[in-house]
């Protein structure tokens, strides 16, 4: 998929289903089901005091408390709002014949909802289907079908949507000639209010992708694998290139994408990376030998073959790839991958798979350049086959990521890092929550969070873990409490603090949304095959909860809607009524404005320091070199935060310790300390790695600063490096950029010239990357990741997931992307 998806929730659902899911569905697995066994790190007994819960704290006289009430008075607060909801649910029903529906927001703040329902059927070897376009203008209490708009055209519902970047407006819907002999695209700069189309000389095999600085100019492959492109938003395209296995939007109007020479992209590992800056007048290879390839941040990175085998490694540029970087990370072989987890312009998380059918593998974190990396998290759970982890970047809180590791026993455990990858411990027991019958101690466990992998075991988890970054702090997640993951029903848990504390809010799995910024969360219970006409609704961060009866005749529940980014007040709840001749689609969308009497003032909020127990310690709340002071919303104050409002942070830096710095090339921390020492192994040699080309000789110190840590003064371990001017140029990758002329002739001179190139240079580069590369030091050394907990300071490939460029250096990624491998 593009760099860039905008602001857009796609629900496609099937009456013939009885539940729904907002996220991806489950994928078969080669893992076995849950084993209830579990083994209780060690480490555990090091989580820093501020994870303890009240009960368990030593001292908590300076804590900034968010409550004035007790929770008694606070639940009063959430009763006898029945009135002031019915009033403002308004019901909507779709009288069409239709077996699913896709829902796209139009903009940010506009109230604006495409509507597609679908209906398809095979017939000998055609399908017939007819499409229905509903638009809405006020967050789905009300509907007009448009489906004149677009000509009664059957528009396709596995990709049919794309919507502009930012407030564009504008909108692509991607429909089939009759006869299914052409596709044609339908296309809007005015929010959906009318449309033109175009039809298309190619039929898209993916979704038309909007250039992120430039909506008008849009890119798509055909399903003759053509690579085609618009600069006048679908009215005119051009072919750019043929055989083209992968595209994906790079910074600048830059396109990244795959070629194929001898015309299969099933023959991975042989194919050509190339760039085009001019939207195609000019095309470069950057890269060959290929596998698959990836952006994240600033980084590119591309799976290379080795020429050893079925052997691959991983490249990296940071200058959209004049020059690569060989990664230290392992090799991988055929029957294993490469995963970006995360990426922003400061780091990666990179998982790399062990070999044989595991189903896990180990976590590794970048320094800046994206080439040395450290060791954060073994046996992390990542099935081979079916791509599913439960990798959970918690963008409430900077620094905070949540996922499972394999245990020993072979059951999956939760484990939580507050250091963006430093320290990785169990979360906290609920203080409301009893361990269940996997722990051995009844009184000592931990909570485990069920994500993507519980899903692909087809359990009765109906969202993944939920977190927004205006809600500061709130975590919403299903999961259990004991010695492992339970194939028990789970319960919705809530965290408040990023994860440090944990509360039971309600029993039993649910579909859940955040609403006006986390000041109102709600939820309906998920119970398949059954009714459903009730929502609860918390004003408290889920301590406290009502419920209202949404109708008097139950649906069949299918999933919530709300617009993204938790800033609305509007939640839309679907399903469907299913008589003996029909099945039609009903929404109810109520309106928690009135809920909310009063907009919130000055006196509604807290000052609340992030990853702090108590503010008396000048070192409480240091994260990655910085404290970050919120403002936050009282649990007790019942306000309306609004459409414009803005977390508040006051961010101060911290003096740099030994617990902002990571163990550096060579080097590794010792369990329970916070100082590097020499790998054994290593003692008395000289350290030197490639580096841009050339053979650097690295002197430390044993220390190097934690990417992004914004740590001043203190304590600064020495760190140099020198430039030993010599060649280190691995084979893998061409640093030459090779201008695609698309002659035949120019090719086969080119072939040539590289042929007797490689030829007079072969023992050249053997030489090198055997002695210069290798040889005098193991090419593949990991420190180990292990921050001091107790004096912590601060903050696919074969299918890669993608990651947005970064925003106030948090690190972000597409939702929605299925291109998560970077084998």
């Amino acid at each position: 998929m593009g760099l860039f998806l905008p602001c857009v929730l796609l629900l496609s659902v099937s009456t013939l289903a009885v539940g729904f899911d907002l996220n991806l569905g489950p994928k078969p697995v080669g893992q076995s089901a849950f084993v209830k066994r579990f083994n209780l790190e060690e480490k555990a007994a090091n989580i820093i005091k501020r994870s303890l819960p009240a009960w368990l704290a030593p001292s908590r006289n300076h804590q900034m408390k968010r409550r004035s009430a007790d929770q008694g008075d606070s639940c009063k607060a959430v009763e006898g709002q029945v009135t002031k909801l019915a009033d403002n649910t308004h019901r909507y029903t779709f009288n069409d014949l239709s077996g699913s529906v896709s829902l796209a927001w139009v903009g940010d703040g506009t109230g604006v909802i495409m509507a597609l329902t679908t209906f398809q059927v095979p017939f000998f070897m055609l399908k017939f289907g007819q499409s229905k376009l509903y638009r809405s203008e006020n967050y789905g209490k009300s509907f007009e079908d448009v489906t004149d708009l677009i000509n009664n055209t059957f528009i396709r519902s596995e990709y049919g949507f794309a919507i502009g970047p930012e407030n564009s407006g504008k909108v692509i819907l991607t429909g089939e000639v009759s006869g299914g002999q052409g596709s044609r695209i339908f296309v809007s700069v005015d929010f959906g209010k009318s449309f033109t189309h175009k039809d298309l000389p190619f039929t898209p095999l993916m979704q038309i992708t909007y250039n992120p600085e430039d909506s008008n100019v849009l890119v798509v492959l055909s399903n003759s694998y053509e690579l085609w492109l618009s600069e006048d938003f679908g009215t005119s395209w051009k072919r750019i290139h043929s055989m083209v296995c992968l595209v994906k939007w790079g910074r600048k109007n830059t396109i990244f994408f795959t070629t194929s020479l001898n015309g299969s992209c099933s023959d991975r590992g042989m194919l050509d990376l190339r760039r085009t800056t001019d939207y195609g007048k000019t095309i470069k290879t950057v890269a060959t030998k290929i596998y698959s390839f990836g952006l994240g941040g600033r980084f590119l990175f591309a799976s290379v073959m080795t020429g050893k085998g079925t052997l691959r490694m991983i490249h990296v540029s940071v200058d959209q790839g004049n020059t690569w970087n060989m990664a230290q990370l392992p090799p991988v072989g055929h029957e294993q991958f490469y995963s970006i987890l995360a990426a922003n312009d400061d780091m990666v998380f990179m998982h790399v798979d062990e070999p044989g059918d595991t189903g896990f593998g180990t976590i590794y974190v970048s320094d800046d350049r994206g080439t040395v990396y450290s060791k954060s998290l073994e046996r992390h759970l990542y099935t081979t086959t079916g791509g599913d982890t439960d990798f959970t970047n918690v963008t409430s809180l900077r620094g905070v990521f949540i996922t499972s590791v394999l245990a020993e026993d072979s059951s999956v455990q939760s484990v939580i890092s507050f250091d963006q990858g430093g320290e990785w411990v169990p979360l906290r027991k609920p203080a409301n929550s009893k361990c269940d019958a996997t722990a051995k101690d009844p009184d000592k466990c931990s909570l485990h969070i069920h994500a993507a992998y519980s899903t692909s075991m087809s359990l009765n988890v109906p969202m993944l873990p939920l977190t927004e970054p205006n809600a500061v702090g709130l975590i919403l997640a299903h999961g259990s409490v004991g010695d492992a993951i339970s194939v028990m029903k789970p319960d919705v848990y809530v965290s408040d603090d990023g994860g440090y504390t944990w509360i039971k809010a309600l029993s039993g799995p649910h579909h859940y949304a955040i609403l006006d910024s986390g000041g109102l969360l709600v939820a309906v219970q998920s119970s398949p095959n059954e009714l459903v006409n009730q929502i609860k609704y918390s004003t408290d961060e889920g301590q406290c909860w009502g419920v209202y009866n949404f109708t008097d005749d139950p649906i069949y529940f299918t999933g919530l809607a709300s617009e993204p980014g938790a800033r609305s007040m509007n939640l839309s709840i679907w399903g469907y009524r299913d008589s003996f001749v029909s099945q039609n689609w009903i929404s109810f969308t109520i309106d928690f404005r009135d809920l909310l009497t009063k907009s919130c003032s000055d006196n509604d909020y807290v000052s609340w320091l992030a990853h702090s127990d108590d503010i008396s310690d000048p070192n409480d709340g240091c994260i990655l070199g910085y404290k970050e002071k919120f403002l936050r919303l009282k649990k007790d104050s019942i306000c309306w935060n609004g459409w414009d409002h803005q977390v508040s942070t006051v961010p101060t830096p911290c003096p740099c310790t030994l617990d902002d710095f990571l163990c550096d090339f060579g080097y590794y921390r010792q369990e329970n300390s916070s100082e590097c020492v020499e790998q054994p192994d290593l003692k008395g040699k000289v350290l030197e790695f490639c580096l841009q080309g050339r053979e650097e000789q690295l002197q430390t110190s044993g220390y190097r600063k934690i990417p992004g840590d914004k740590c001043e003064g203190g304590k600064m371990p020495a760190r140099q490096e020198i430039d030993l001017s010599k060649r280190c140029v691995s084979d893998l990758v061409g640093p030459e950029l090779l201008t695609d002329t698309r002659s035949s002739k120019t090719v086969f001179i080119v072939i040539a010239v590289l042929v007797v190139m490689l030829l007079s240079t072969a023992a050249g580069f053997v030489f090198v990357k055997k002695y210069v590369c290798g040889g005098r030091f193991l090419v593949h050394r990991y420190s180990v990741l292990q921050q001091h907990v107790e004096e912590n300071g601060a903050e696919g490939m074969d299918d890669p997931l993608e990651t947005d460029h970064a925003q106030n250096g948090k690190i972000e990624f597409h939702d929605d992307s299925d291109e998560d491998l970077l084998e």
